[in-house]
């Protein structure tokens, strides 16, 4: 094969271009994480029994759902939460190994199976069954700079404007807004009255249903119609209600003396929020949350990006006094560590060759791996859609790594051909007469180091799939250094090489002082491996205490899934006791953000406070807090260029 090639060189390199157009093609559609999808799918079940405590919530929603859900296929294990505010979330853990949109069609037959057994107030609510992420991508704030808007309207300016553009932006999955609820007509009824009348609620509710609602009533000469109709009119009726005073006159009961007791004369009615049991915080005030949502296998910097242009494009038409703010960006940590890493593999690169033109001494030599290094390690990434992998720091850590590995190919067919050259042959028939000597240490070298990476593949669990994509990135450049070891460099250094001529000048002399000390400390290490040869027992003893050594040391430090890094920014909880009011945990959250906020260091402290936040059984009411780092925020998030 590497005679084709050298005879060929063309054909060469336009497989090396051919490799390295497919390779960046194949690296711009990537998408950019942290580290590889690790987190096992989550599908979430939620619903509303509207006036139901957690006990009823459980028993008549969550265990039929349950029931049905249980033995899915590829669920490892589920969780439910109920609240006495009536609302149920079933939470399903699929494998790491499984499709969430495949999880997701599941869970909804099995959630369908169920439909049956649930409340009729449960089915006219509606159960939502979408993919979910325990932490959000990003989190926007929108705020009143003067006080003008009240939660109720931050919120719904919200729900209204930007909830349905954001969740078109591909790779977003999902958008929660935290505040005051959605607008709502609210009936405060009077106990007192209705003992009074003798009314129930059921009656009151009973009434708004039949009297708040969607009336077709067809069409006035409609086909089939006989002769002489000219026209055909279509009747619209009043539909839903809209006004406070629609809702007031409508009628509860007639009574047999003429008289007519409406919804007015036995409670309030008033435009307000849908719920009244979360609050969204920014600095201390009263704000409204956006927190979007990754989509799983998206690409989170490209995502985030986006919606950041999102919302500078709609403030753009905010109203006066109305501004957001970016309180959390998640992607800052990967851009900016993924920034470190391309810069540290560029110059793993320049110090690889500075060794490479020191050692061989040419730079004609040289040329030859700083050409099959790119070609490898760019090539490597046209296997990874196919494989499903991202770019993240464990695979470009591989690539770091694989340079020192791809590197030594090139040379050892560049210091093969050169060693016939100085025999007096010319580079072609030199090309020719090395490549029959190394090709077969290039190929087994390749197929041994593959072999002691590809096997991490079969680790199960988040373990291997940590862990799969950095030992792959090293194989695959392993083998296609291999292949430009059998192809591109034999064809290059037919071209190249030349017979060596003296250095002269500094150069030269550096060279051959170089050379003297190399040679020096060759046989400085020549000599005392022979006397360790020599003198088995020395050499069995220092490799006994060097594996003690090396044991005590690895045993004496921490052990840990993954490195901690800082990230930029801090998640805190306050959960007060049960039975807590809503008002009691707002003040106990404003006590932690005042000292947030005074302490050096931190920019922007969010606040959700509600009813059940966390994954937690306890019916009470809890504080989640965002709390960004001054240090991160104020860095702009850089455009990825690897």
């Amino acid at each position: 094969m590497s005679n084709f090639f050298i005879r060929r060189p063309i054909v060469a390199m336009v497989i090396a271009i051919i490799t390295v157009i497919v390779g960046l093609v194949s690296m711009a559609g990537l998408p950019v994480a942290q580290f590889p999808n690790i987190v096992p799918p989550q599908i979430q079940v939620s619903t509303t029994y509207v006036g139901a405590d957690a006990i009823t919530v459980e028993q008549s929603v969550a265990t039929p759902i349950e029931q049905q859900m249980s033995g899915v296929e590829g669920m490892e294990y589920m969780y439910s939460i109920n609240a006495n505010s009536g609302i149920m979330s079933l939470n399903v853990i699929f494998g790491t190994d499984t499709v969430p949109t495949t999880d997701q069609i599941l869970a909804q037959m099995r959630q369908t199976q169920a439909a049956s057994q649930l409340p009729a107030e449960v089915k006219n609510y509606g159960v939502t069954v979408e993919q979910s992420l325990s932490s959000p991508l990003g989190v926007f704030v929108l705020s009143s700079t003067n006080g003008e808007f009240d939660p109720t309207f931050l919120a719904n300016y919200a729900y209204i404007n930007l909830n349905d553009p954001l969740t078109r932006i591909p790779g977003i999955g999902s958008v929660s807004i935290f505040g005051a609820g959605q607008y709502a007509m609210r009936i405060w009824v009077k106990p007192d009255r209705l003992a009074t009348l003798n009314i129930t609620v059921p009656e009151v509710i009973q009434a708004v249903n039949a009297q708040n609602k969607v009336n077709p009533a067809g069409q006035i000469g409609g086909e089939p119609v006989p002769d002489g109709q000219v026209f055909t009119y279509t009747v619209t009726t009043t539909g839903r209600l809209t006004t406070v005073e629609e809702f007031e006159n409508i009628v509860i009961r007639a009574n047999p003396d003429g008289s007519i007791v409406r919804v007015k004369d036995v409670a309030r009615v008033e435009l307000g929020g849908q719920v009244y049991n979360i609050r969204g915080r920014f600095q201390g005030q009263n704000a409204c949350i956006i927190a979007v949502y990754q989509l799983p296998g998206s690409n989170a910097v490209d995502t985030m990006k986006q919606a950041r242009a999102f919302f500078e494009q709609q403030s753009k038409v905010f109203p006066s006094g109305l501004e957001y703010t970016v309180a959390l960006d998640t992607t800052l940590a990967i851009t900016d560590g993924m920034k470190e890493i391309v810069k540290t593999l560029f110059e793993a690169m320049a110090l690889v060759m500075l060794v490479v033109f020191i050692f061989l001494q040419g730079w004609r030599a040289t040329l030859i791996p700083l050409i099959a290094v790119p070609v490898s390690l760019i090539g490597t990434f046209a296997l990874f859609p196919m494989l499903g992998f991202s770019i993240n720091t464990l695979s470009l850590f591989g690539m770091v790594l694989a340079i020192g590995l791809v590197v030594d190919d090139a040379i050892v067919v560049v210091e093969a051909i050169e060693s016939h050259i100085e025999e007096g042959l010319s580079p072609k028939d030199a090309a020719i007469k090395a490549m029959s000597q190394v090709s077969g240490p290039v190929v087994a070298i390749a197929l041994i180091l593959a072999a002691v990476f590809i096997p991490t593949v079969f680790i199960p669990g988040i373990t291997g799939a940590m862990y799969q994509q950095f030992a792959v990135t090293m194989a695959v450049s392993v083998l296609i250094s291999a292949f430009n070891a059998l192809s591109l460099s034999p064809a290059l250094g037919a071209l190249l090489l030349r017979p060596r001529k003296e250095t002269r000048g500094p150069l030269g002399a550096f060279f051959r002082g170089f050379n003297k000390f190399f040679d020096t400390a060759t046989n400085g290490y020549t000599a005392i491996c022979r006397g360790l040869i020599r003198k088995l027992a020395i050499s069995m003893l220092l490799l006994v205490g060097l594996a003690v050594a090396a044991g005590g040391i690895g045993g004496s430090m921490p052990t840990a899934f993954i490195p901690e890094e800082d990230q930029g920014y801090l998640f805190g909880v306050v959960q007060l006791p049960r039975a807590s009011s809503l008002q009691q945990t707002t003040a106990a959250a404003d006590e932690i953000e005042q000292i947030l906020l005074k302490t050096p260091g931190v920019e922007y402290v969010t606040s959700i406070i509600g009813f059940n936040l966390l994954s937690t059984v306890q019916s009470t009411y809890t504080g989640f807090f965002f709390i960004t780092l001054e240090e991160w925020s104020k860095r702009t998030t850089p455009e990825l260029s690897v």
